[in-house]
């Protein structure tokens, strides 16, 4: 993670990525914020108990902070806690997510036994924004740049590029994005 703090801008791909942990989205955020940060709420109802979950100003390395560009790459496939982190990045007005509306899995739960044969995911609780107040379950997260998934890279990588361009420090710089740009454009 520290190779990234040198970057002058960040891209996160999430567009095949089906989930994972609570814990791995704060850590995440942790390196792409300054401050600590209340990222999501988790209540389970059995135990009518909400969890708060934070990102932290301690991370192994340097971080990459939150005063350059971020953009999360999402599709139709970025589902759970892939979910969780472009929700929060973009509620808190840390990212711009391009690509497709994704899958809309905000409930935690587990998988109950329903036999030798079967089992089912039964959520146990329910996310809660602590910006927005609600969550984006069944209606996913929507992008702030509608893209199909497989040109979300290039529609990125061309919004950065222009980012970069409007605070190049020098003219050698500004001449090595717009070939970027270029090439981009040629590629596409």
């Amino acid at each position: 993670m520290t190779m990234m703090a040198n970057l002058d801008g960040l891209i996160i791909d999430l567009r095949d990525n089906g989930g994972g942990s609570p814990e791995t989205v704060a850590l995440l955020a942790s390196y792409v914020l300054d401050e600590r940060t209340r990222l999501n709420d988790n209540y389970y109802r059995i135990d009518d108990l909400t969890e708060q979950n934070w990102s932290t100003t301690f991370v192994a390395g340097k971080p990459f902070g939150q005063q350059k560009p971020l953009y999360i790459l999402t599709s139709k496939r970025t589902f759970s806690a892939a979910e969780d982190f472009s929700y929060a990045m973009k509620n808190l007005k840390r990212a711009t997510i391009v690509g497709e509306t994704t899958g809309g899995g905000a409930h935690p739960g587990r998988v109950v036994r329903l036999d030798a044969h079967f089992g089912a995911f039964v959520p146990t609780g329910r996310s809660i924004s602590p910006i927005t107040h609600t969550n984006w379950e069944g209606v996913g997260v929507a992008p702030d740049v509608a893209a199909a998934a497989k040109d979300a890279l290039r529609v990125a990588q061309t919004a950065l590029l222009n980012d970069l361009l409007k605070t190049a420090s020098s003219e050698q710089q500004t001449q090595r994005l717009k070939q970027r740009l270029d090439a981009i454009g040629k590629e596409s």
